[in-house]
């Protein structure tokens, strides 16, 4: 570099004008000296080529011979600090290096000689430059009266940028002289050459100067001078205007150009007509739209700086916009109706009215374009709206003389050089332009309110939903390809596809679509064809499986938001509707079971069949996948029809086609099997759609289809996980739904997706990721379970319910082993117990890497687990978690010289004192008082007593409120005087009702003890002598008088037993022997419950029990009753009548032979299917942020309240509001069981959205009691869901024994 010669700096130079010549256009389209700074800068980043300029690799080289040396010099001084653990004050070793090289004398060096250089060479330049101006300038005179006479033919009159040319910077006096010389009394030389002098001026000063106004009456006025070339270069003025000046001064620009347009087209030199075509060829054309096209590209332009400047100026621009595109001949000239407006040449140049669109897109211009057009320019939109009338009336006339395609829909041009328009295509391009304008302007509610709209040769007035039913017919009326109006574009433009656009749009928009498309006109317009289809008629249609496709399309996505299935499923107004004519769900529902069945002769051996199927099964799932939409479709059988065609499409599949000789056999079999594969998931994926309710899993469980759902949703699992991507939402909810049954149970763990939930946790728990390379140590996780194991924790709990554990661990033993590798991966729940909870061996304790994490993990688990009192029962009666977990306690003291000391508290010895108060412990918020599992700071951090064998310490008992004395009441005499009534009145059961609503009203606390024993006892033994309130048949009387002493109770019942008689010591209601009254309560009902059930032959475990589990309803009558035995046994015989008794006392129903078979074999409760269904139901309709949380969560209300419901709300609920639920339902309805459970969400409303926030929704309803809850406070709430809902919820409760469909 030291010795430069003139060789180097040509070469440079060349190099150096390679750069600027590449980057040319980006540095010209810059505003500013610094911005084109900025770009040179990020040149790199933005330029793929940066490093293929010679330049580049010329200053390459000079650093790598200059300061490659030193980069390496100091890249190996920082990885030899690293390796010794020295920190370098630096984020990356590359910032290190970096700074060291900059600061290094080479460098310096380097950059001095560099800038030294450069300087030489771009001085060089610069003169060069100068040099090549001047000869420019000469030859431009030279060829001046060439270019004044030569016709400019590009295609684009704002195609030279400003920056091509130099600047003429221009005095006030010279620009009052330019005015002058522009005049058009001056000759056309002066004119010319004063365009010249203008076309030179830098923009910005000429819109900014005094004589603007003077300049832009003449630059208007010359526009239309019949020289081409003169008008061109005011077009080209107006284009580097636009480009490179504000918009407060384009403005006036924009509206100048406008103005002159409209003078044109209402001059009487303008006489173009529609019918004659157009020749774009035509040189007079061709300026005309060159003029239009610079007005469009400033249309699409302008908003996105207009909002800077006052509202005025937007307002003149949209002003003179509409004012142009309104410019028509008057109604009563002869040829108005064939006169060629402007809005087609603006339809030519912006067929989809982007330009529109833009203008609308933000509230600060919508207001105004909007505001414009209704006061002033309505006839746009009426001439948009005629527009598109008239183009269907058009096709329709063409349909009805069986002819489905337009004349020009199917035309070819012959020469690829014919750029002429026929009338027919200038009509059908304006089409296009008006349905797009119409299709944005119905988006937004301000151009609802424009609409009806008037229109001259119709009486009636356009509505918007005339409209729509316009839009929605042309799908199938029009033509499906007609020829697009500009060359070289491949968007469709047939109607169908720019309808089915504006449609989509239209259903994104909640607001919009209520408004527009939510009417029965709308609806039936669309399902006209799907009707046709059915009725047999002929069909009328251009491509009727393309046409299908559309219409599902659109049906989905309506059904897809839950207004647009509410008026799917009811129609506009649900109370004035039609009974005899048929809702939009029966045809729909109709056409499906129809192609089910192969029942189209119009569609059959259509290549597009399967997809028509695919679609409007789609369709359906929309509807069914909700409580909701599932009831309506019930009484169809749609789930027979798919189950049906899914076990015929498993047949095909597993038959091999039969050699034919001269087929390519391995072909067609793999195209046939691909095609049946697929087919067969598309069935299987909409079965397993129904899964996402409980009735819905209920009924997939009657097809068949249950395991190869289950597989197949595993498999689709596996391949997402794979991709490292996120299960897609609702399958959470479908597993959740699944977990709650114990068929679906069964299903998860034979597909393997509970062995890889396993795996997967104890990855996440004892390997950690595989593929990550370990450069430091895992931080020691802060919170007890860590984030990386939420996931895995929250789907444990998902998955492990009651009927889920009876099945995976019913009669299964602890493993136990006497040595276990690091390599033993856990494969299933009852793997988990052994290494996770129940660490009673030093072998499993060493077998574990992160060993108090881990243990953490599984005591939260079983923490939760244990909130289910049947599952707490299982595991207390085969595994002794008890003792497990107090031998534990036990071992955890300090030793002292004088023997065992105090426990220690870490963080498993108080994880294991709040799980042993919680399993030894029952009663609700204010009954029992749960230990904390956080450390308090100070020196008591942890105050709680730990313990290592029973009982446990007072302290966690609640003491007993003192009742307070018992008053006199007239409405509770009154309500037992009625009850000890011999003589039944009419209506006595509802007057009942009534009377025992006030006293829960007015004083509930008084309904209890005696009192409430007597009460529902005597409300029950008259409801079971009268046969119209009997439910059930009687059963065997003298069963209750069977001997039963022979009888043992089985260890599950032992223990509840042992813990209901604690709980009723504790609450003061039984004596020291209630045990054994207990006892022979539940072994009598056993005996009386077994004549009534039937002998199924079942792999599931629930299904070879006489009852899988305790009985809690029992169990809670025995302590109303104060431990009456006898009382109680009556109590139940009579209750076990009433309809009530099937959702109240689950046993009473379990493998019962009052239910259908494929009911009982399914193993899943009415209550489930029935209840809490329901409860889903309407907690969407209620209290709809509480459904959303639990579908966030993944989480089902279903799976919670099957949970509450089983037990009696025990641990949930203080005993007065248990009995308080029990007495409530019993004497008001076995509804309000449905309606308790949606007063507790709605008391927990601000909890759950809380926990959902927070991700651990599951755990916070299964953990925690129903603090503040009183059934009273909620009466009144549930007297009014009853007045709504009771007639279709006891309709379906009294329908469980038949609920075989």
């Amino acid at each position: 570099m030291s010795c430069f010669t003139s060789e180097n700096e040509a070469q440079l130079q060349s190099m150096l004008r390679q750069l600027l010549q590449s980057v040319k256009e980006k540095i010209t389209g810059a505003p500013s000296v610094e911005c084109a700074e900025e770009i040179l800068l990020h040149l790199e980043e933005t330029d793929e080529n940066f490093h293929n300029y010679e330049f580049v690799k010329y200053l390459r080289k000079c650093i790598n011979s200059t300061v490659g040396s030193v980069i390496e010099e100091e890249t190996e001084k920082c990885i030899s600090a690293q390796s010794q653990g020295e920190v370098s004050g630096y984020d990356t070793l590359v910032q290190h290096v970096t700074k060291k090289t900059r600061e290094s004398k080479e460098y310096r060096e380097m950059m001095h000689a560099l800038k030294n250089v450069m300087m030489v060479v771009v001085e060089s330049l610069i003169n060069k430059f100068e040099e090549d101006r001047m000869h420019n300038k000469e030859l431009d005179s030279k060829t001046k009266k060439e270019r004044r006479s030569g016709y400019y033919t590009d295609n684009c009159s704002d195609s030279d940028s400003s920056f091509n040319q130099s600047y003429t910077f221009l005095t006030q006096e010279q620009l009052q002289l330019l005015v002058e010389r522009l005049d058009p009394i001056q000759p056309m030389e002066v004119r010319q050459e004063a365009l010249q002098t203008l076309c030179f001026a830098p923009p910005s000063d000429i819109l900014n100067s005094e004589t603007w106004p003077n300049l832009r009456m003449h630059l208007t006025m010359s526009l239309s001078h019949p020289d081409a070339a003169f008008s061109e270069k005011i077009l080209r003025f107006y284009a580097k205007a636009f480009s490179s000046s504000p918009f407060n001064m384009t403005r006036d620009v924009y509206t100048s150009l406008a103005k002159h347009l409209e003078l044109y087209f209402l001059s009487e030199e303008y006489s173009l007509r529609i019918s004659a075509g157009l020749d774009v060829s035509n040189p007079d054309i061709d300026r005309l739209l060159r003029k239009v096209r610079l007005l469009n590209e400033y249309q699409k332009e302008a908003p996105s700086s207009w909002i800077r400047h006052p509202e005025k100026y937007m307002e003149e621009v949209v002003d003179t916009t509409f004012s142009l595109l309104s410019v028509n001949h008057e109604p009563d000239h002869p040829a108005s109706s064939d006169f060629l407006s402007p809005v087609y040449f603006m339809a030519l140049l912006d067929i989809k009215a982007v330009w529109f669109k833009k203008w609308t897109h933000a509230y600060y211009s919508r207001a105004v374009v909007l505001r414009l057009l209704e006061q002033k320019y309505k006839s746009l939109i009426n001439a948009a709206v005629q527009q598109c009338l008239d183009y269907f009336e058009s096709c329709k006339a063409r349909v009805n003389k069986n002819s489905s395609v337009s004349d020009f829909s199917h035309q070819s041009c012959s020469d690829e050089q014919n750029f002429s328009y026929t009338g027919q295509e200038l009509q059908y391009v304006y089409f296009v332009h008006s349905l797009c304008l119409l299709g944005r302007l119905l988006i937004y509610k301000q151009g609802q309110n424009l609409f009806p709209v008037q229109l001259k040769n119709k009486k009636d007035r356009v509505s918007i939903t005339d409209l729509l039913v316009l839009f929605t017919e042309l799908i199938y009326y029009s033509p499906s390809y007609p020829k697009t109006a500009l060359a070289g574009d491949t968007d469709d433009y047939s109607p169908a596809s720019l309808v089915m656009e504006i449609l989509q749009v239209f259903c994104d928009q909640t607001g919009c679509a209520a408004e527009c498309l939510y009417a029965d006109a709308v609806i039936d317009a669309l399902l006209r064809p799907v009707q046709s289809v059915l009725s047999g008629t002929e069909v009328y249609l251009n491509c009727l499986e393309t046409t299908l496709i559309d219409v599902a399309d659109i049906l989905a996505r309506i059904a897809a938001v839950d207004d647009g299935l509410s008026f799917l499923l009811h129609g506009e107004n649900e109370k004035t509707a039609k009974k005899d004519s048929p809702t939009a769900v029966h045809v729909i529902v109709q056409f499906t079971k129809k192609l089910l069945h192969d029942d189209i002769s119009l569609l059959s051996g259509s290549e597009l069949l399967p997809v028509v199927k695919g679609a409007f099964i789609f369709v359906c799932r929309q509807m069914y996948r909700t409580c909701e939409g599932l009831q309506v479709l019930i009484p169809y059988g749609l789930h027979v029809s798919m189950g049906e065609a899914w076990k015929k499409m498993s047949l095909l599949s597993e038959r091999v086609p039969t050699p034919v000789t001269g087929v390519d056999l391995i072909s067609s079999i793999s195209l046939e099997s691909k095609n049946s594969l697929l087919w067969e998931e598309t069935l299987l994926d909409a079965l397993l759609s129904f899964s996402a309710t409980p009735k819905g899993l209920f009924l997939l469980h009657s097809t068949g289809a249950m395991n190869d759902c289950v597989n197949f949703i595993f498999s689709s699992l596996s391949k997402k996980l794979q991709a490292n991507e996120y299960e897609e939402f609702g399958t959470k909810v479908i597993i959740t739904q699944m977990a709650t049954t114990p068929s679906g149970a069964v299903a998860l763990q034979s597909s393997g997706f509970i062995k890889a939930l396993v795996t997967e946790l104890w990855a996440l728990l004892e390997c950690g990721k595989e593929d990550l390379r370990i450069t430091q140590p895992k931080s020691t996780p802060i919170d007890p379970i860590d984030r990386s194991c939420q996931k895995s924790f929250l789907s444990l709990i998902n998955l492990l319910t009651y009927p889920a554990v009876f099945e995976l661990l019913s009669k299964q033993d602890i493993p136990n082993k006497p040595v276990y590798s690091f390599r033993e991966v856990p494969t299933g729940i009852i793997d988990i117990i052994d290494r996770l909870i129940i660490l009673n061996s030093e072998a499993k304790i060493h077998s574990l890497f992160s060993y108090e994490q881990s243990h953490i993990f599984g005591l939260r688990l079983l923490n939760v687990l244990c909130c289910e009192l049947n599952t707490l029962l299982l595991l207390e009666s085969q595994y002794k978690v008890s003792q497990v977990l107090l031998t534990a306690q036990e071992e955890n003291v300090i030793e002292t010289s004088e023997g065992p000391g105090d426990f220690i508290i870490d963080g498993l010895s108080v994880e294991r004192n709040h799980v042993l108060v919680r399993i030894n412990l029952i009663g609700g918020p204010r009954e029992r008082i749960l230990p904390l599992r956080v450390l308090d700071k100070g020196s008591n951090s942890y105050p709680w007593p730990m313990f290592s064998s029973l009982p446990l310490p007072r302290c966690y008992l609640a003491e007993i409120p003192r009742k307070g004395e018992f008053r006199q009441d007239k409405d509770l005499d009154k309500l037992l005087s009625l009850l000890k009534s011999p003589e039944k009145q009419s209506g006595w059961t509802e007057i009942c009702r009534k009377q025992f609503y006030k006293v829960m009203k007015a004083r509930p606390d008084i309904i209890s003890g005696t009192i409430l024993a007597e009460l529902i006892e005597k409300f029950v033994s008259h409801l079971s002598e009268s046969q119209l309130d009997c439910y059930f048949s009687t059963g065997n009387d003298k069963a209750m008088d069977v001997d039963v002493k022979n009888e043992s109770l089985s260890p599950v019942q032992q223990l509840g037993v042992e813990m209901t008689v604690r709980y009723g010591k504790y609450l003061n209601l039984l004596n020291e022997h209630a045990e054994n009254g207990l006892g022979f309560v539940l072994m009598n009902c056993k005996k009386f419950l077994n004549q009534e059930q039937r002998t199924v032959v079942s792999s599931l475990c629930c299904l070879q029990e006489h009852c899988p589990g305790y009985d809690w309803f029992a169990s809670s009558i025995f302590l109303i009753m104060s431990g009456d035995g006898e009382k109680t046994l009556m109590f139940l015989k009579q209750f076990s009548r009433l309809l009530v008794s099937a959702f109240l006392w689950l046993p009473r129903l379990h493998i019962s032979m009052h239910l259908p078979a494929t009911t009982v074999e399914s193993g899943i409760h009415p209550v489930y299917f029935c209840s809490t269904h329901y409860i889903e139901m309407l907690l969407k309709a209620k209290l709809p942020l509480v459904f959303a949380a639990f579908q966030r969560s993944g989480f089902t209300p279903s799976q919670i309240c099957l949970q509450w419901i089983t037990q009696c709300f025990w641990n949930y609920m203080d005993w007065r509001e248990i009995c308080h639920y029990i007495a409530t339902c019993i004497l008001l309805g076995s509804d309000y069981q449905i309606y308790m459970c949606i007063s507790v969400f709605k008391h927990l409303q601000q909890d759950i959205l809380k926990h959902t926030e927070a991700q651990d929704l599951q755990v916070f309803l299964k953990e925690e009691p129903f603090y503040g809850f009183r059934v009273s406070d909620y009466l009144e709430y549930m007297e009014r869901l009853e007045a709504i809902y009771r007639p279709m919820l006891l309709e379906d409760m009294k329908n469980i024994r038949v609920q075989n469909t």
